[in-house]
């Protein structure tokens, strides 16, 4: 029987639910708007999502590589891939939405083949076929033989469920779902992300972006899932929704009130809240160690992300 652990807490539904309605009154959106939110997503998901799974190349660098066709001194090969790689992926979903197709294995194993081409063709758009190990993981994945039918399973789930359960949970689930049976050998944290999203973009919600500097907590709560506490993984996987949402907001009305009703500020507000200058934060935005958006071509953040940078600091580990 589903309990209310195995939800996401109902007042961030209804505060998620209530910015997509909000949302939804501004469609159809300007075309030029539209166009650099999806660049601005494009850039951020693709930084974010790399950058979580140890990609060394800062935002200013995937930028130089994924909208220049630059190549970055002293950085490997493979994190080059990694950012075109993701981006391809991302169009992909683009087009999927676009042609209304809905979640499938072959759909699955294209967003896979996309992630590790160029980086491991052998694996690319494969189930493992051993068994792996997840390094500081209490949970074991499946047996390799077991992976077609537990992801075959994984998409009935989705399919009977996906008119039931609201999209941020049901992404939420599938995310979760999708990394605890670990289907490929590689790639499996960037397949989540880009299927959850996916799910939240076919039903007209922005996708959500995971920061890299939430990485520790992103872990933590994939962790506390494993042991069957699901709340703060869903819980996460909604405030991060609800972070698109805001931006997307903020970006229809292009206000600076609107902002802080949403929770963000620009960095020059943030000064008042730190010891820091407007130049600083901005290059610890710029280099991803300070959680912040691009709105346009201003910064923004958040006074969370400030308390965290600042914590990093304190522990001498920023």
């Amino acid at each position: 029987m589903k309990t209310d652990a195995d939800a996401m807490p109902p007042d961030l539904i209804r505060a998620i639910e209530g910015k997509k309605r909000e949302l939804d009154r501004h469609r159809p959106f300007p075309p030029a708007v539209v166009k650099k939110l999806e660049e601005q997503f494009r850039l951020e998901w693709t930084y974010n999502s790399n950058a979580i799974e140890g990609n060394t190349l800062n935002l200013r660098e995937t930028e130089l590589v994924l909208n220049r066709g630059l190549t970055i001194g002293k950085k490997s090969l493979r994190e080059h891939f990694e950012v075109l790689n993701h981006a391809e992926a991302i169009t992909l979903l683009e087009n999927i939405c676009t042609k209304k197709k809905d979640l499938s294995e072959d759909l699955i194993l294209s967003l896979h083949r996309l992630i590790l081409k160029n980086i491991d063709d052998a694996e690319a758009g494969r189930y493992r076929q051993s068994n792996v190990m997840i390094v500081g993981a209490v949970h074991i994945p499946p047996q390799a033989v077991k992976v077609p039918r537990l992801m075959g399973e994984l998409l009935a789930w989705y399919h009977e469920n996906s008119r039931k359960i609201p999209a941020p949970e049901l992404a939420a689930w599938v995310h979760y779902k999708f990394v605890n049976i670990h289907p490929f050998i590689d790639g499996n944290g960037r397949t989540a992300r880009l299927l959850m999203n996916l799910i939240l973009m076919r039903a007209g919600y922005p996708p959500a972006v995971i920061l890299t500097v939430d990485r520790k907590k992103y872990y933590r709560v994939l962790k506390d899932a494993d042991k069957d506490r699901f709340e703060g993984f869903l819980a996460f996987i909604g405030r991060s929704i609800d972070r698109s949402l805001s931006i997307y907001l903020n970006a229809m009305k292009g206000t600076g009130e609107e902002s802080e009703r949403h929770g963000y500020m620009f960095l020059s507000e943030a000064t008042k809240h730190c010891e820091y200058g407007i130049e600083y934060l901005s290059y610890l935005a710029r280099t991803g160690r300070l959680g912040a958006v691009k709105i346009g071509s201003k910064w923004m953040t958040t006074r969370e992300a400030l308390e965290d940078y600042k914590a990093k600091v304190d522990e001498g580990t920023k």
